[in-house]
């Protein structure tokens, strides 16, 4: 079982588009893919989420969601208005462990990393450390931070790695989520600095917008903006060029 856990500096720069093209990716090489939102919030009964959107854009069958709170706010805080405690750390991990025969098991969490999932104050990262206790010979846990492209993403990069790696895990891998068709000076240059603020490879940059394409580009545009995850040899300016492009 490989368990990736995609996590961020903060909401809105995209977690659910490198997601969903890290599953495209995987499945269009063969891989079993199965894809797990644990908490999603801001979104009433009947209206799609960051779930339904991976399945759009990827035609995986395999997209669950585990919680939903209807009020756009944290989890903790939005459970806690409820009166309710939200899933424990056991509610989450043990629907996303029945997954292990699956090739590729992509989780998604809600806001940055450093969020709480419930009013115990359970974060990505707990949640990241209680599955990688239960993982088995052969098994592996990566954890993917989606960054965004401009102005404050080094302060937010360095605090949320430093974040992780104090609690005991790793940042693998850096995608940048947010990247525009006209990139300027900051946006250029934060592709040279952001690797050594996280301690972490670019793996991947993603076209901004990515997320309104239809699932017949979608695949195209997600092997683009991978394409240091996926073998590439150019930079990551290089890949961030491609990506952009008409």
């Amino acid at each position: 079982m490989r368990l990736v856990l995609v996590t961020g500096t903060g909401t809105s720069i995209g977690k659910t588009v490198v997601t969903a093209s890290l599953a495209s990716a995987a499945s269009h090489a063969g891989a079993s893919v199965a894809v797990v939102k644990p908490v999603q919030t801001g979104v009433r009964p009947g209206e799609p989420g960051d779930a339904d959107e991976v399945r759009r854009l990827t035609g995986l069958r395999d997209v669950r969601e585990l919680a939903r709170f209807d009020e756009p706010l944290a989890p903790a805080t939005a459970a806690r208005r409820l009166g309710v405690p939200g899933l424990s750390m056991a509610e989450l991990v043990e629907p996303i462990l029945r997954l292990r025969d699956r090739g590729l098991v992509l989780v998604e969490g809600a806001g940055g990393a450093l969020v709480r999932l419930n009013t115990a104050g359970d974060t990505l990262i707990d949640l990241g450390l209680a599955l990688r206790a239960q993982l088995g010979q052969g098994d592996s846990l990566e954890l993917v931070l989606v960054v965004s492209s401009g102005l404050g993403t080094l302060h937010a990069t360095a605090a949320t790695a430093q974040a992780v790696r104090h609690a005991g895990l790793t940042v693998d891998h850096l995608v940048v989520g947010d990247w525009p068709v006209e990139p300027d000076l900051a946006q250029r240059s934060n592709l040279d600095d952001l690797p050594d603020y996280a301690q972490a490879p670019i793996s991947g940059v993603m076209r901004a917008g990515m997320g309104g394409a239809e699932p017949s580009a979608f695949a195209e545009l997600a092997r683009l903006g991978l394409a240091p995850a996926l073998g590439g040899s150019c930079d990551a300016a290089e890949f961030a060029r491609l990506a952009s492009r008409p």
